[in-house]
């Protein structure tokens, strides 16, 4: 009897403490969503305001609305963050309110790659055609955040800091002398010499077809962005890449001699120069909005029936529903459909940031494109990536818009099966035996090496798709099918270069793709409406708060591994045959 006690006390202890711990999460949760949600009122803006620009966050496509996806992990605290669709909208708003007088970038690094950074710069330069003033100050410029703050009238830095510009390097992480240890073979299937996708599987660097490509999109990005430095600088493009070469902006003299900037200055001298350029006095308050807090006047609503579609795909192609940062075939296909449907709608702009995934996915949203064209103009307009898959769901549009930065093509597709029988027998000790009604009745079981006739059904498979790829790019881009093949094979193309090959018709924002869209769809007038709609809020609020947990865990014990568990995770992850880009691809 006392032992019985015992227990039910203990469970009672379990069960309160439980409740505590519920109770606390929950308070602190509910005081984060309120605290997300007064950031979220509008703020007065006063005449002779400056706005102020800093990003120092990752930049997504489009505003998260979930409440949980500004709170920080541990600490619960709320930053607030915009999408690049409202940053666009919101420097092109403040260019004709009277009550903003200029822009400070007060930029280090920046959260985004470097389409994404183009589409930003390019309305700054729009804005600085209001004759307003652009001024850049930080303690530390990254080469992102530097790309960005050339476009300002001046550019400054602490006396103290630096421009980390040395250049742009690419690195791929192999994973074969892991398996080897583990004894994990992977086994692979696929189309396209440039396909590299398998490489870090099966090698321990580089092929040299893969560091032919990766060299050609990595040096035809850094001549991009070397040009424009070069026009926003007025330096030549040859000295620019000597100073790179000799890193000669490590420290802000050598930075301020090479005219990298125009003057080094302390904070109290920038505020300084801002009170003179306002016209306030010494002791007078800067009147200052951050461009996350920036309410723009309100606008007379057009008077017009007629809509722009904007269909945002953004992420991994997967089948069914995928979330906001998740291709989902179904969720994707629905928005085209709806759009093709609806005869308000007169066009429609396909923004696709995505470096592609399931090949049937793919297929799938290929087809609602197709039929989307037949009723309505479809613009396509490319961000960061649209390789692969990405670019399997963008070639039937009428028109494709990339930025030249933009990473598309890898016109190729892959499988990779894992044999993990010398891991589960020697490293584990656990062996299988099997009885099956046929031949095939076991394929793909990873606890075993793929036999001849399975690796050839596979192989078949793959070239069947690849097949499929290149027919639907060759009749959507109207370009011969041996000219696809040739420019396909998996390669990796920047959007400049896609250009010129005809995968790509105009470099150009995704605000030029939507003017292209108005102008085929001839419109003078037109309302944009989005689609898909944004994951509501409260739907996935456990959801977001547990991943967000969860991963903030995962890099506090993982540090910098972090990106290699991501890998991990997502080759674990993948199912069917992939269409997708060869890598993660960051471009420092």
């Amino acid at each position: 009897m006392k032992q019985f006690f015992k227990f039910v006390f203990a469970s009672m202890v379990g069960v309160f403490l439980s409740i505590v711990i519920f109770t606390f999460l929950s308070i602190v949760i509910i005081g984060a969503i309120i605290s997300a949600a007064s950031s979220d009122k509008a703020v007065q803006i006063s005449d002779n305001s400056i706005m102020r620009i800093s990003l120092n966050y990752a930049i997504k496509e489009r505003t998260d609305k979930n409440p949980l996806g500004k709170i920080n992990i541990p600490s619960f605290s709320s930053t607030k963050t915009i999408g690049l669709d409202e940053i666009l909208t919101r420097i092109e708003r403040a260019k004709e309110d009277d009550r903003i007088k200029g822009i400070v970038l007060d930029i280090g690094g920046v959260g985004a790659s470097l389409a994404t950074l183009q589409e930003i710069r390019e309305v700054l330069l729009d804005f600085k055609e209001s004759k307003k003033f652009i001024l850049a100050y930080s303690e530390g410029y990254s080469q992102k955040g530097y790309y960005l703050a050339s476009t300002a009238d001046k550019v400054y830095l602490n006396p103290e800091g630096s421009v980390d510009f040395r250049g742009f390097s690419a690195q791929t992480m192999f994973l074969k002398g892991t398996l080897d240890k583990l004894g994990i073979e992977a086994q692979i299937i696929k189309v396209g010499t440039y396909k590299s996708a398998v490489e870090p599987f099966i090698l321990d660097k580089m092929s040299p077809a893969n560091k032919e490509q990766v060299s050609s999109y990595l040096n035809s990005s850094y001549d991009y962005y070397l040009s424009n430095l070069s026009k926003s600088r007025s330096l030549p493009v040859d000295t620019l890449r000597a100073i790179a070469n000799r890193y000669l902006g490590r420290n802000a003299d050598l930075a301020l001699q090479c005219k990298l900037v125009d003057e080094l200055k302390y904070k109290d001298e920038l505020l300084g120069e801002l009170k003179n350029r306002l016209g306030i006095k010494k002791d007078s308050r800067i009147k200052a909005v951050n461009i996350e807090d920036y309410t723009p006047k309100e606008t007379t609503s057009k008077n017009t029936q007629n809509r722009i579609a904007v269909i945002y795909a953004v992420g991994e192609i997967i089948s069914g529903e995928g979330s906001d940062e998740q291709i989902g075939s179904e969720r994707i296909s629905r928005a085209l459909r709806t759009a093709r449907e609806d005869n308000k709608v007169k066009a429609i702009v396909f923004r696709v940031n995505s470096p592609g995934g399931s090949a049937l996915a793919s297929d799938v949203i290929w087809r609602e494109v197709a039929l989307a064209k037949e009723v309505k103009p479809i613009v396509v307009s490319m961000g960061d990536l649209a390789a692969s898959g990405g670019y399997y769901i963008s070639c039937a549009a009428d028109s494709i818009f990339a930025q030249p930065n933009t990473i598309t093509g890898s016109i190729g597709v892959f499988g990779v099966i894992p044999n993990m029988q010398h891991f589960l027998n020697n490293k584990l000790g656990i062996t299988f035996d099997e009885v099956k009604t046929g031949e095939y009745a076991s394929l793909m079981n990873v606890n075993r090496p793929l036999t001849p006739n399975e690796e050839s059904l596979i192989q078949q498979d793959v070239n069947r798709i690849y097949d499929t790829f290149t027919k639907k790019v060759a009749e959507g881009r109207k370009i011969a099918l041996a000219k696809v093949d040739s420019i396909g094979q998996g390669r990796v193309w920047t959007g400049a270069q896609a250009q010129k090959i005809g995968l790509v018709d105009r470099l150009g924002t995704i605000n030029d793709a939507i003017k292209s869209a108005a102008k085929k769809a001839d419109l003078e007038e037109y309302k944009l409406v989005s689609y898909p709609a944004m994951k509501d809020p409260f739907e996935s609020l456990m959801g977001s708060s547990s991943d967000k947990m969860k991963t903030w865990f995962a890099k506090q014990e993982l540090g910098e591994g972090y990106v290699i568990y991501q890998q991990a995770k997502g080759i674990v992850e993948q199912s069917g045959i992939q269409a997708r880009l060869p890598y993660v691809i960051t471009i420092q």
